[in-house]
């Protein structure tokens, strides 16, 4: 509404000055609204919606005084601007209207210019307080609408986050978010050789900027992770992905961990997170796992490092992971939770199973009644109680949704297998197999075994002798670093072939995989081994075991227990496995 064309409520029990004042008002350009008591002003309030109120202080049935309070009551998120008629002028009175809800006076005898430059002045007042309501309206509008489009990118996360291992109980954590969608990303899941792969990042930002980055974060682990990559290439292509993905300015801080129970070992990567702290249980003290990088997305691909750091560990270790949200939590006063309580109260726990509890209760007690600067995460990885159960896909879909009767050579020479791995890219294919994926751990073992066999004992020539003792096993891996660089030529060809069966009990497959080297050999006559016939398996070239390569040996038995067939063909260069499975074994797994 203008300023010219106001609704402007007289409520004046003097009908002379109740006249001057509509008199005045009107001459104004405005619609004047006169009555002759507080009553009658509530009654025509609701009926006008005027913009503004004038008030004599003293009327009958209902004063001026006790009119601005009900106006005040029932109209609480409203600007009522009221300007109260008075020949008051002791401050007691004045002030006692101010009180009951008033913002100005006019003076009686009514002045024609000061009524004016008055109600110009609250019409701009009533005009800023429309606009500040419209934008804020809008404004909750908008973030409505952003808390909506939060919503449904983190259910969307969720579901991609845990098609892993996160909910079978291998870890514990707390993931207490500032907005909707967390700044703070946590993936876990199972790789095939049988590690358990964990990352936990901390995005710039929160919300949809940080689903920006969380999306192809998470599905890059989870398909590198199933097709058995290792830490260093899942933190090359995750950095290569967010660095081309995200704006300047925008990155992730991330730490990585792979463990393997079997192996006992750990391997990690850090990049811009706080120090990770693993428990040793034997000396009952830690091992920090500091940062050594930077973040995922700062540096190009050529620029990155992603060297890791690996240690030895045992059941009893545990494994705690944190963003930097839990010692920068602040209290109501702005003091930090800070670094050294959290340490202080980590050795003070450590080795307690109510760590994590009794530091994220300290954390929210120094938070207290004040507001969060961050997200809050807390990962713990128990040792002792890892199991590294397979994590459990569809398998209520046919297996004829995917590869059915195939077969794919390929050749690697020298130049290539010098510095590629093929077993993420095997195991990947074999991964389209609906009917293979509940032995995916076996079979990236048993073509690992294979790899192995014709890279180290076929092109480099090492011998397993050397590994029966601790320092001959790292001499060994010492000369296949050594002969690995060095090597000029030399070939290693992949055939591997799949067909589906179909019987009475179900649908099932046959899968062969074979892996010949140029290597010399070992001179041996072709020897067939059958599931779990160990007898049969080729006896060395000479009984004097020190005076002769041990061509064979738990990697040959392994295969021979693990597949139905095993096949060593002259000289002793080219291997050949026969897999078979059947669909009642990924239901077996799934009833599990």
């Amino acid at each position: 509404m203008a300023e010219a064309d106001l609704r402007i409520l007289i409520a004046e029990d003097s009908a002379a000055d109740r006249l001057i004042l509509e008199t005045i008002v009107t001459q104004a350009g405005h619609q004047a609204i006169p009555v002759e008591d507080g009553l009658q002003a509530l009654r025509a309030y609701e009926e006008t919606q005027p913009d503004i109120v004038l008030l004599d202080v003293l009327m009958p049935n209902m004063g001026g005084l006790e009119t601005a309070r009900e106006l005040r009551a029932r109209h609480a998120n409203d600007l009522v601007p009221i300007l109260f008629l008075t020949s008051l002028t002791d401050t007691d009175s004045l002030v006692e209207c101010i009180e009951a809800g008033g913002n100005d006076f006019i003076p009686k005898p009514y002045n024609k210019t000061v009524l004016h430059s008055k109600i110009k002045a609250f019409a701009r007042v009533r005009d800023m307080h429309k606009t500040l309501a419209q934008q804020k309206k809008q404004i909750e509008l908008n973030n409505l609408h952003l808390i909506q489009e939060q919503t449904v990118a983190k259910q969307v996360f969720d579901k991609i986050a845990h098609t892993g291992c996160l909910d079978q109980g291998l870890i514990r954590y707390s993931m207490s978010p500032l907005a909707v969608f967390n700044g703070d990303v946590l993936v876990a899941d199972v790789s095939p050789s049988g590690s358990l792969m964990v990352l936990l990042g901390d995005f710039t930002g929160h919300g949809l900027p940080a689903a920006i980055g969380s999306m192809p974060l998470a599905t890059t682990f989870y398909g590198m992770v199933r097709k058995g990559f290792g830490i260093a290439e899942i933190a090359r292509e995750i950095n290569q992905k967010l660095h081309d993905t995200l704006p300047t300015g925008f990155f992730c801080c991330a730490a990585l961990v792979d463990i393997n129970l079997q192996n006992r070992r750990l391997r990690y990567w850090n990049g811009g997170l706080p120090a990770s702290y693993l428990y040793k249980k034997s000396s009952d003290d830690y091992r920090l796992l500091e940062s050594q990088n930077l973040p995922f997305g700062v540096l190009s691909s050529k620029k990155f490092k992603s060297e890791v750091v690996s240690l030895p560990i045992e059941e009893g270790d545990r494994i705690y992971l944190w963003s930097d949200g839990i010692f920068e939590a602040r209290d109501p006063d702005g003091v930090m939770f800070g670094e050294q309580r959290l340490d202080d109260l980590m050795r003070s726990f450590r080795g307690r199973d109510d760590l994590m509890d009794a530091v994220l209760g300290k954390v929210y007690e120094h938070i207290g009644d004040g507001n969060k600067d961050d997200d809050l995460s807390f990962v713990e990885i128990p040792i002792h109680e890892l199991g590294f159960p397979q994590p459990h896909p569809d398998y209520g879909k046919s297996v004829r949704d995917k590869l059915v009767d195939w077969s794919m050579d390929f050749r690697l020479e020298a130049s290539t297998f010098k510095q590629f791995d093929p077993l993420p890219l095997v195991t990947g294919i074999l991964n389209e197999v609906t009917g293979l994926i509940p032995h995916r751990t076996m079979l990236y073992t048993l073509i690992a075994e294979l790899y192995s066999n014709a890279l180290e004992h076929g092109i480099l020539g090492l011998s397993s002798s050397l590994k029966n003792t601790p320092q001959g096993f790292v001499e060994y891996y010492d000369k296949r670093k050594k002969k690995l660089a060095e090597v000029g030529e030399g070939q290693i060809i992949f055939s591997v072939q799949h067909r589906q069966t179909s019987d009475e009990s179900g649908i099932g497959g046959e899968l062969i995989v074979r892996l010949r080297d140029s290597g010399v050999g070992f001179g041996v006559s072709e020897v067939t081994v059958h599931e779990n016939d160990v007898r049969s398996l080729p006896r060395p070239l000479s009984e004097d075991r020190d005076s002769c390569p041990q061509y064979y040996g738990r990697g040959l038995k392994l295969m021979s227990a693990s597949c139905s067939k095993l096949t060593i063909r002259p000289p002793g260069n080219d291997v050949e496995i026969v897999f078979v499975w059947h669909e009642s074994d990924a239901k077996g797994d799934e009833d599990e």
